[in-house]
């Protein structure tokens, strides 16, 4: 992996740039932090690479500030991988023995706020806060919820897909049904891009099961596709971008992490840095008896446009050619 300019990353290989990744997630740890063993919870909803770069971010940062596991910090993780059943279970169990309890995408964050209205809780990878009923207002929470949104730049995404598909007559997006954050998503697309006086052919699936199925279908039927911050199309991004290559089709995905799993390019935010962020308004919390109620949702600093250079050479396009359009 190589950077080039303030935003533009270019991934030469799979694996190199998961393993850089996780490296990267290692830094060195300050002595700031009191040597009283401090709790923090973590409920991650399910196992893909953006998820997990925002945990590690988010463990990372701490660390940095001198919150170091096994010494002064204990992490209770847990990971429902996508099962309702588990999200309720592990929420009861993170409830009342933490400082501060980290969710981890929507339907984890919605899970423990169902559980309790006092203990403090910081989400992250949450496209909508307020339609999601975590908080009343993304300035003022007014509860026990914040933390940060991952609402990405849509119709800078649908600009730099026109931009690699500029022939196209129909473009396709693919989402979770019952993934509220996803929708939202897909109708912002589906209206850019039909500002843009293209077609728009949107297919939806239930689980991870329907991927490989309905991405064929929508595969045969579109010139290019979008695909929004979806949890169940980031898990499979590996099957959608093997069956893009074979139609030969463009994909633009919602994150950098779906484009280094298959995607060709997309303009968005990094989860690692998101995760950071989110630790952060943790330190507040834990240092400055800071109050989740007063304290505003915020958005991601740091946007980049990634490229994955093998994708684009098997697609016959020169990466270097992949600009963000005026």
């Amino acid at each position: 992996m190589r950077t080039i300019g303030m935003k533009k990353k270019v991934i030469l290989g799979l694996a190199t740039v998961t393993a850089g990744l996780v490296l990267g997630a290692c830094g060195n740890t300050s002595e700031s932090a009191d040597s009283e063993m401090i709790n923090v919870g973590i409920l991650q909803y399910m196992e893909h690479d953006s998820l997990t770069q925002a945990r590690k971010g988010f463990v990372s940062e701490l660390e940095e500030a001198g919150y170091v596991e096994g010494e002064n910090l204990t992490l209770n993780y847990q990971n429902a991988q996508g099962d309702q059943a588990n999200l309720q279970s592990m929420s009861e169990s993170l409830v009342g023995d933490n400082e501060v309890i980290l969710s981890i995408a929507t339907p984890a964050a919605q899970s423990l706020a169902t559980i309790t209205q006092e203990d403090p809780i910081l989400f992250t990878a949450v496209t909508d806060p307020v339609d999601a009923g975590l908080v009343a207002d993304n300035e003022a929470p007014g509860g026990n919820v914040t933390g940060t949104s991952d609402m990405v730049p849509i119709e800078e995404q649908i600009s730099l897909l026109l931009s690699l598909a500029q022939d196209a007559e129909t473009i396709g997006i693919i989402y979770n049904s019952s993934e509220a954050n996803s929708k939202i998503q897909a109708d912002l697309a589906q209206e850019a891009i039909e500002a843009e006086g293209v077609e728009v052919k949107v297919l939806t699936v239930t689980t991870t099961n329907d991927v490989q199925q309905v991405m064929t279908t929508l595969a045969q039927e579109v010139d290019a596709v979008y695909i929004p911050t979806d949890n169940t199309l980031a898990s499979t991004m590996p099957t959608v971008g093997e069956i893009a290559l074979e139609y030969k089709l463009p994909v633009v995905p919602g994150s950098a992490e779906m484009v280094e799993a298959g995607g060709l390019a997309t303009y968005g935010i990094n989860y690692e840095e998101l995760g950071r962020q989110t630790a952060k308004m943790a330190l507040k919390i834990i240092e400055d008896d800071a109050d989740p109620a007063e304290m505003a949702v915020e958005t991601s600093t740091n946007l980049e446009l990634v490229i994955n250079e093998e994708v684009a050479k098997s697609l016959g396009i020169d990466p270097e050619s992949i600009v963000l359009p005026d």
